[in-house]
């Protein structure tokens, strides 16, 4: 008798907690715009984790790259319609918004749960910070300092795969004979204008990207150094197939996936597209992180902001949302789904693969770390510097000192 007043007990007491939870729960739209295979994977993380709290995420991803969703996503915040919380990346891009109050401040959550204690590098929630108050929670790092390689690419052409840059412009004469194109590479701005970046950290140095790129001094800015940058990113965009119709990202990421193409200059996230296509880093692919020259990563990456909502239920969600993304678990689940690097400095990350390892191992140095792009100019000038480049690449007649002049202009009169 004891046991069964024991069991209606507790089914009493979990039909009040489902019916609490029923009357807490809340639906927030999240837009964001991570559509390929493994981007929708580690979405699912998010999505899942706070559903499982008794709320209800509303997927909002918009098709395409950050470069379409941003506007779109700007558009509706400033048009009175904001969402319940949106993906952006940590640096200036919400910079206005934030100046314009229509962000939600993170501070006191932030305080509470102690995240400067936890977010390495520090930076990271810099970026998250104006005027001494929080706005964003950053998820992930995310480094665009990554050659991918394809073993089985290599191993049709009968040669070694690549070890560094160098290497890979010397194989390349090898790769075409095979009918394999050296270089995948999407034909959009933000690709471009990040393949640059990667070429000028690894062949220029960390020193001369912090000069350039953040002290943006004049003298480093036009130097001989940088000169020789853009002749090395002038033999990359030798190295593209002259024919090619790639747009995508993760479609460039495919053709080393599958073989037809030798490398791709992209970014950690193209990771998760290898896992999701059940390869293994070392046995089908490879990767240099610093173009194997230079061990340097900027630490760029996600973070999440939360348009001010005029309802309680739903800040109150919001502030529920943003604890679950940068919980311990989530973290690390989200992250090995995404090829990206946590946020938190305390988490096991036993299970990383041996890419990801290369890259905390980078990491560990302080002087390794540079900062992105996005954390250095406005959108603006990130713009007005993708276009350049979009240009370059695709217009063969343009030579790499007249590209070399244009972009050192740019950044002088970056604001």
């Amino acid at each position: 008798m004891q046991k069964a007043k024991l069991l209606v007990a507790g089914a009493a007491a979990f039909a009040t907690s489902s019916l609490l939870n029923v009357a807490q729960a809340t639906e927030l739209e999240v837009t964001h715009w991570w559509t390929s295979g493994g981007e929708a994977a580690a979405v699912k993380v998010f999505a899942d984790a706070f559903n499982a709290g008794g709320d209800s995420w509303i997927d909002g991803a918009i098709a395409g790259s950050g470069s379409v969703a941003r506007p779109i996503i700007i558009s509706r915040i400033l048009g009175g319609k904001p969402m319940g919380a949106t993906q952006l990346n940590h640096g200036r891009q919400a910079e206005e918004l934030v100046e314009e109050g229509l962000m939600l401040d993170l501070t006191e959550l932030a305080e509470k749960e102690g995240w400067k204690d936890l977010v390495r590098p520090s930076s990271l929630l810099d970026s998250c910070t104006l005027d001494g108050k929080i706005y964003c929670v950053p998820v992930n790092i995310h480094s665009f300092q990554w050659m991918w390689t394809s073993l089985d690419a290599y191993k049709k052409a009968g040669i070694d795969a690549p070890k560094d840059w160098n290497e890979f412009v010397a194989s390349a004469p090898k790769l075409r004979e095979a009918g394999i194109t050296p270089l995948a590479v999407g034909n959009q701005g933000w690709q471009t204008n990040g393949m640059f970046g990667v070429v000028q950290t690894g062949v220029g140095g960390v020193e001369l990207y912090v000069k350039t790129i953040v002290e943006r001094d004049a003298e480093a800015l036009r130097g001989p150094e940088m000169a020789a940058v853009w002749e090395a990113y002038g033999q990359a965009r030798d190295l593209d197939d002259p024919d090619n119709s790639i747009q995508n990202w993760n479609d460039a990421t495919s053709q080393v996936i599958t073989g037809k193409a030798g490398a791709q200059i992209m970014g950690d996230w193209a990771q998760g597209e290898f896992q999701v296509a059940g390869q293994t880093a070392g046995v089908e692919y490879d990767c240099l992180p610093g173009l194997g020259l230079q061990p340097a990563l900027d630490t760029g990456g996600d973070a999440f902001y939360f348009p001010r909502q005029d309802d309680d239920e739903k800040t109150a969600a919001q502030l529920r949302m943003a604890s679950m993304m940068i919980s311990k678990a989530v973290q690390v689940d989200f992250n090995l789904k995404k090829g990206s690097l946590p946020v938190r400095g305390d988490v096991d990350l036993e299970a990383a693969n041996n890419c990801m390892k290369k890259g905390l191992e980078v990491l560990a140095n302080p002087d390794n770390i540079i900062p992105s792009g996005d954390q250095s100019f406005s959108l603006d000038t990130t713009g007005q510097l993708e276009d350049l480049l979009v240009e370059f690449w695709n217009n063969p007649d343009m030579s790499p000192a007249d590209a070399h002049d244009s972009w050192a202009s740019i950044i002088e009169e970056a604001e």
